[in-house]
């Protein structure tokens, strides 16, 4: 017999011992992002697992995104890039799927998405032509490392090592916050809260989330929120100055995160995903990173064709480049109220 559960405050340690344990979980099913969501976003966690003989079988993150502009979905795991089911058996798979399916029409949600699966659940739609992923083993020496970076890439990145740049980590999210906040801007998408950062690196820093920063003759240049995960390490959200470019310090920046990681026993660099036709997509290839596609499932109840909230879509374009000319102050104010209903 198969129970499904609903994650309360007392269940952490269980769910944990299970992301820690099960092959198809990632830093995105762990337990801390149902805090984390609901204190930065407001929005409900239904944190599901299937439980037998009083062991867990398998989880479900799914956190019910609502918003007036972008309309009611279940996204597992929304604000993040990864999700779905994660299963020791297509029994406790099954289950999580039904309970999912009708849980979506208790809520009146008008769709399920599923972030980073391997596949689809039957009868559920799939796209995998819009995110790819991009990772690779770290070299243990540095020259091997650097020997994996394509020749001009390196040349960048030699030319940064050589310059007077100064690495830190960081325990506050100021520094990175403004850089983030500017970069997003720049792009014309809606910043999160700093409350948001701040949260995280209380869940889950110091160990397992961290900022490292660069600078050059005193101010900061580029800086990442990166997560650890088993063998990864994962920089996750970047920010730099105009003048970063200038200094190579977005490229210092991976490069040391990619060294410190590799010191502290990491062996995997997951440079995470992007979206085609995009300068980070451009970005991860010119260092040498080999796109995968990813796969996101959605099941909709009233059929028709998967949400598409992408800044990519050409429905975005006018409301990109109206946020764009907007100051940054009013930008950062307004951003996380609308981000909020993205998910």
């Amino acid at each position: 017999m198969i129970e499904i559960k609903n994650l309360d405050n007392g269940g952490d340690a269980a769910w944990e011992d299970f992301v820690a344990n099960c092959p198809e979980a990632t830093f995105f099913h762990r337990a801390g992002w149902r805090r984390v969501i609901q204190n930065s976003f407001g929005q409900r966690a239904y944190f599901l697992y299937a439980e037998s003989n009083g062991q867990i079988q398998g989880i479900l993150p799914l956190i019910h995104v609502k918003s007036l502009l972008f309309g009611s979905g279940l996204i597992s795991t929304a604000f993040t890039v990864g999700g779905g089911t994660a299963a020791l058996n297509e029994s406790a798979r099954q289950a999580l799927d039904i309970h999912a399916q009708t849980l979506c029409g208790q809520l009146g949600a008008a769709y399920i998405e599923y972030r980073g699966v391997a596949d689809a659940p039957a009868g559920w739609a799939a796209r995998n032509d819009l995110y790819y992923s991009f990772s690779w083993e770290i070299a243990a020496a540095e020259e091997d490392n650097l020997k994996q970076i394509p020749r001009k890439q390196r040349a960048v990145v030699r030319k940064a090592l050589e310059a007077d740049l100064d690495c830190k980590i960081e325990t506050n999210t100021e520094n990175f916050y403004a850089l983030f906040s500017a970069s997003v801007h720049r792009l014309g998408t809606p910043v999160q809260s700093r409350r948001y950062f701040s949260n995280l690196l209380q869940e889950f820093g110091p160990d397992d989330c961290d900022i490292l920063t660069i600078t050059a003759d005193g101010k900061p240049m580029s800086s990442v929120l990166s997560f650890y995960f088993r063998d990864a390490v994962l920089p996750y959200f970047t920010g730099g100055a105009l003048a970063a470019r200038q200094y190579g310090a977005n490229d210092l920046m991976y490069w040391r995160l990619m060294r410190r990681a590799r010191e502290r026993g990491y062996t995997l660099f997951d440079f995470g995903r992007s979206k085609t036709g995009t300068g980070p997509f451009s970005f991860k290839k010119n260092w040498g990173f080999t796109p995968t596609p990813i796969t996101h499932a959605y099941y909709l109840p009233a059929g028709g064709e998967p949400p598409n909230t992408n800044p990519t879509n050409p429905k975005y374009e006018l409301l990109i480049k109206a946020w764009q000319r907007m100051p940054l102050a009013l930008a950062n104010l307004i951003g996380p109220y609308i981000i909020r209903g993205i998910g």
